[in-house]
Parts: structure tokens; C-alpha cells; sequence
């Protein structure tokens, strides 16, 4: 009979340690064997193609060479004291590759006892979790922003409500149990037209977004402006599963946008247009003028001896006289016509649809009205200039004729109404 340590015994106990070595080796989950001073003994394949280091470089080491210095002590303090005391630590850890990559491992590492029952080696058994923290952080991320962030409301693919967020009460003023079950439609303000509604759902359902300025009534009843973006979640199989509807209330924003508007096109001594904006309506006039048999004309006016009353009574008076003679001069106005605030005391007004003739009538009346009304007190008078739209000429030359109109007017003494050649 063969002896206890007989060679096929040997060989049996070499075929099933190869077995288990191939089984380590080839393992999914990283593995390392360490000592009790956690110097590197052994490593797996997988490990290596984790840390991207070679057996070399690691044997002989300890695992601090792959540690990423953002782990905080105190974890490693509790794993080498759960170790020590023989129990099976179990924990998650940040490391470091050997190309700087930062990656998450979830780690179990088992203390190995000898026949004595002395701890001779440490065996850890390594997950790769990054990708698991990533969508774990990710879910964090979209918790906290559907709770802070904008207003957000989560429908079934029958449009009906499943999810709003704190934000969404904020704005609307329905509390959640007001709203899931019921549809978008519960907002509606009646600003929008069909068309607007069919639009926005092909453009959702081609692209699987929309996003714009829409108008919706809140739970008193008001209506705002809103601007929404709209999102089609769908499957694997391109089954839409959910809407989600993101919106901020934009009617502050929408009011600065008119403050800013009033502020770039306004004179803001008499609220008359400024320059810039007459120079943009006089060329938008000359296209309509070129593209019509339709014609303007261009009146321009000022205070005669203006520097004489901001000299006799100060220049808060000339200023006041400034902004009543625009009111004055708004009230006559059509509402396709347009004054501006040319500089100093000077005026011009774009008289749309307007013949020379027509705007001679119109000129003599506003000169007449002016001399027969005190402004601020005082009296005064206003000489025109007039130019109709010739087609073919510039914005410069037309004003160079209404400008020589009124030159011609104050050479003839003042309070007096002139008119440029007709003839281009």
C-alpha cells in the first residue's frame, strides 16, 4: 500500500491546488494576498487589469502604492484594527490606477489562520464599483436637483401627472395631491392657440424635446410667462415611458427685458424715441416706401431761442419745457407715427403714409398749438423743417433736405413752418 505522502497523493493534491490556483487566477473579482505587515504576496490577473500595474511592480509592496490619498484615515485605522482582532473586514475604498485614474472598489479582506490559529496572511477580495458610485452619485444629483432646481413635473405617457416637485408648488401654488392623476391641461391659460399646442407636441414627438415660451394660469388664476422645456423619456425599445416638463417663471425677466428695451430705444429726459431708434424706424420706412407706392415724410423741429430761457430761467426749466413739448407734441401723433428726441432741444417725427402737403397741414397746426400754449410758464415757439421721401434717397439726404427746410424757416424769422424742394 502506498504511504500516506505516496507520489500519487502528491499529485492529487498538486492537480487540486493548480485547480484552485487557475480558479483564483481567472477569477472576475480582483484578488491580492498579502502578509501581516499587508506586503504584497500575490495577485490576480483581474487585479493587475484593474490597477494596471504588473505582478513586478507590485509583489514585494504594499497596497498604499494604489491608494488615492482621498480615503480619510480613520477608515484604514478601523480596517487594520478589525484585521488585527482576526475579523473580516468589509468596506469601500477610492484608489488610484497606475495611469492617476481614480476608481471605487467595494473590499472584502479575510484574515488566514494557521493549524495554531496565528494570523500568517490577509487574502482581499476586490469589486470594481466606480461605475456603481457613478449612477449612485448621479441619482443623488438628479434627487437634489429635482428637489432644488427648477420647477419639475414627471407624466406617464398619457400626459397624466405622476411627480412635481417643491419648486412646482412654488410657482403654480397646487400642492402635489391637487395635480397627480390630472393632466398639463389644468394649466392652461387660452393665450394659445391650437396650432401652438400642435407644434409644440410634433416638434416633442419628432425630436423628443421642445423647449420655449409658453403662458399658464396658476391655481388663483393668474397668468404668467413661463419658459419650459419638454423631454420624451423613452425605453431600450424607444417606448416613451415618461414626460418631463422643467419650467422657470420668467415675468421678471420679461419685464427687465422691456425696462432694458425702454432704456435703449427712449430719450430718458422726455421719453421720446432716441436717436438710435429713429434712425432704425426711418429705414425700415424707406423699404416699406421702395416696396410700395406709399410715402413718408420727415418734420423736423426745435425751440427757437431755446439758450435764452436755459439762460433767463435755468436748465431744470428748459428741461421741463422739453418733456411738456413731447407730450404735447405725442398727443397730435398717430400711433403709426413716431417722435424722437434728436439732441439738445431739437425733434424729429417720422409721419407715415404722409404726403408734404399732409405734413404742412400737420405742421402748421402743431406750430400754432405750440404758440398758443405755455410751457411751464413760459411761451414759446417752435420752427419746422419738412421733407417727403424721394425713392432712391439715402437716410442722410433726406434729412439733409428737412434740416435745410428748417434753416430756411428760422432765417425767415422763426415760428414758421418750412418745406424742402419737391422735386428729387
Amino acid at each position: 500500500m502506498a504511504g500516506p505522502h505516496s507520489s500519487s497523493d502528491i499529485d492529487t493534491l498538486r492537480a487540486k491546488f493548480y485547480q484552485l490556483y487557475i480558479a483564483v487566477e481567472q477569477s472576475p473579482a480582483a484578488t491580492a494576498i498579502t502578509d501581516t505587515e499587508g506586503r504584497i504576496e500575490y495577485v490576480n490577473r483581474r487585479f493587475l487589469e484593474v490597477t494596471g500595474y504588473s505582478r513586478e511592480e507590485l509583489i514585494g509592496k504594499t497596497p498604499a502604492m494604489i491608494r488615492s490619498g482621498l480615503t480619510p484615515d480613520i477608515v484604514y485605522r478601523d480596517l487594520w484594527q478589525t484585521l488585527r482582532s482576526g475579523q473580516v473586514w468589509r468596506g469601500e475604498l477610492q484608489n488610484r490606477k497606475k495611469s492617476g485614474e481614480l476608481y471605487w472598489e467595494a473590499e472584502t479582506i479575510t484574515p488566514v489562520r494557521d493549524d495554531s490559529g496565528q494570523i500568517v496572511r490577509f487574502v482581499a477580495v476586490k469589486e470594481d464599483i466606480t461605475e456603481r458610485k457613478r449612477q449612485e452619485e448621479e441619482l443623488r444629483l438628479l434627487a437634489s436637483v429635482f428637489q432644488t432646481g427648477q420647477a419639475t413635473l414627471i407624466t406617464d405617457p398619457e400626459m397624466r401627472i405622476e411627480r412635481v416637485n417643491q419648486a412646482f408648488t412654488d410657482i403654480t401654488g397646487y400642492l402635489p395631491e391637487e395635480v397627480i392623476g390630472h393632466t398639463p391641461r389644468l394649466f392652461k391659460s387660452g393665450r394659445h392657440d391650437k396650432a401652438f399646442y400642435a407644434q409644440l407636441w410634433q416638434e416633442v414627438l419628432e425630436t423628443g424635446h421642445w423647449q420655449g415660451e409658453i403662458w399658464n394660469r396658476n391655481k388663483y388664476g393668474e397668468i404668467y410667462p413661463l419658459w419650459q422645456s419638454i423631454t420624451a423619456v423613452s425605453d431600450e425599445a424607444g417606448k416613451v415611458r415618461h414626460y418631463i416638463a422643467v419650467f422657470h417663471n420668467i415675468a421678471e425677466r420679461k419685464r427687465l427685458e422691456e425696462e432694458l428695451e425702454q432704456q435703449a430705444t427712449r430719450d430718458h429726459l422726455t421719453g421720446a424715441h432716441n436717436r438710435r431708434a429713429f434712425d432704425t424706424a426711418m429705414r425700415k420706412a424707406i423699404r416699406q416706401a421702395e416696396r410700395s407706392d406709399n410715402t413718408f415724410s420727415l418734420l423736423l423741429f426745435d425751440i427757437d431761442r431755446f439758450k435764452s430761457v436755459n439762460d433767463q430761467h435755468g436748465h431744470d426749466t428748459g428741461d421741463a419745457i422739453l418733456k411738456r413739448l413731447a407730450t404735447l407734441v405725442n398727443q397730435t401723433l398717430r400711433s403709426t407715427d413716431l417722435l424722437a428726441r434728436w439732441g439738445g432741444e431739437e425733434f424729429a417725427v417720422l409721419l407715415q403714409d404722409t404726403s408734404a402737403s399732409g405734413a404742412s397741414t400737420f405742421a402748421e397746426r402743431l406750430r400754432q398749438q405750440v404758440a398758443e400754449t405755455r410751457l411751464h410758464g413760459l411761451a414759446v415757439t417752435i420752427s419746422l423743417g419738412i421733407a417727403e421721401y424721394h425713392r432712391g434717397e439715402s437716410p442722410d439726404e433726406m434729412l439733409a433736405r428737412a434740416d435745410g427746410a428748417l434753416y430756411r424757416a428760422k432765417r425767415a424769422g422763426r415760428n414758421r413752418v418750412g418745406v424742402a424742394d419737391s422735386s428729387p
